[in-house]
């Protein structure tokens, strides 16, 4: 069973949060005199020290300062940082646009070697077309009131980022909840055409495509999508954030659960059924659909 990601991020800060309460505790300080001797308010020391505001690199500095401690001073700096990485709200991410947001992982894409992805909800990034990705970007966009809809800019460079399913090198395991191939995304056409490369890409050497059937035996409910690089990190998308987990116990959770999951999934002719039964239920001619 896997635990929240915004909890699991909530719960590093906290980490951060009692080690500094910790330090001042040692050197026999109040809240009121760690606050003077750092230069602001004690409503600002509570804040830090119950994890409702994270402190930054100056606040860590001064606290540590003040508390006799600044030999611990990096070693905090680092795990605060680490913390706040894990979770980061789209509003902050998305400020420079949705075309940059995927060019930002370009590089981090070519450098992984194995990518698992597990998806209740869309058809994965990395199995999009133009179409798709284009709707898909033009919702966020429109959610999330940016003043500059970008989306069939960010669309192109996605399917650009994705061709890295081409290249050698990486393998990719691939789970879709069956559900996915039915969500209309866009119109008919859009819909249409991204079933059509699912069944193109799904035959790649270095592909596995699985679709887990409504009607599965599981031993796992449907999970909030989350992708998992390597064994180094897991990503999950949440609303308002992203997670990124690194902690090693974590990162085990989710590869259990993606393994489950997998156990439940079809592959092959199979899969490939379920994908011409939701092709079929668009009403549209097999050619349309690349058949």
């Amino acid at each position: 069973m896997t635990t929240s990601p915004s909890s699991s991020a909530q719960a590093a800060r906290e980490v951060v949060a009692g080690r500094l309460r910790d330090l001042r505790k040692g050197a026999g300080l109040t809240v009121t005199e760690l606050a003077a001797g750092c230069g602001w308010h004690h409503a600002k020391t509570s804040r830090i020290e119950n994890a409702r505001t994270a402190p930054s690199t100056g606040d860590i500095r001064r606290w540590c300062r003040a508390a006799g401690a600044e030999a611990l001073t990096e070693d905090l700096i680092a795990q605060s940082l680490h913390a706040e990485s894990m979770y980061t709200e789209w509003r902050l991410q998305v400020r420079q646009g949705l075309a940059q947001l995927q060019n930002s992982s370009v590089a981090f894409f070519r450098q992984t070697e194995l990518f698992r992805v597990y998806s209740s909800s869309l058809v994965p990034g990395l199995l999009q077309t133009e179409g798709y990705a284009a709707a898909v970007l033009a919702m966020s966009a429109r959610f999330r009131e940016l003043p500059v809809d970008d989306s069939a800019e960010a669309a192109r460079a996605r399917v650009e980022r994705s061709r890295v399913i081409h290249e050698r090198g990486h393998r990719f395991v691939l789970l879709i909840e069956e559900a996915v191939l039915h969500y209309r995304i866009g119109d008919a056409d859009t819909m249409a055409a991204q079933l059509g490369q699912l069944l193109t890409i799904g035959a790649l050497p270095a592909v596995s495509l699985g679709i887990i059937p409504t009607t599965a035996h599981r031993e796992q409910w449907p999970r909030e999508t989350f992708h998992v690089y390597d064994d180094s990190l897991v990503s999950i998308e949440l609303t308002s954030a992203r997670v990124r987990i690194t902690q090693p116990s974590e990162i085990a959770l989710y590869t259990k659960a993606f393994e489950e999951l997998r156990q439940a999934a079809v592959y092959g002719a199979e899969a490939r059924g379920l994908i011409v039964k939701a092709i079929d239920a668009l009403g549209w001619p097999e050619h349309r659909a690349g058949r």
